[in-house]
């Protein structure tokens, strides 16, 4: 089983929600509401985005690059550790 797969419905329930931010986007651009809620939907969409990819991302990592039957305190899941905060304050 992929870490995808492990993750399925966290992932398509942060998708969910990022769909509806784009639609409120949609509404709003319809509605010629003002730039700045325009931007500030969008600015929220992005972060959305930026979560999930980070999510996977991390997801990735932790299930690819480490080995599962390495000890807590190994060098690789330190370095991993790191990479994953890397990773979140880039995107998060």
């Amino acid at each position: 089983m992929s870490h995808v797969e492990k993750e399925k419905k966290k992932l398509l329930n942060r998708l969910k929600r990022l769909r509806g931010q784009i639609e409120a986007i949609e509404r709003a651009v319809e509605e010629d509401r003002e730039c700045a809620r325009v931007l500030q939907q969008a600015t929220a969409c992005r972060g959305a985005l930026d979560g999930f990819i980070a999510e996977v991302i991390e997801d990735h990592i932790r299930e690819h690059l480490v080995d599962p039957a390495s000890p807590p305190d190994s060098p690789q899941r330190a370095a991993a550790d790191e990479l994953v905060e890397i990773v979140h304050a880039y995107l998060t």
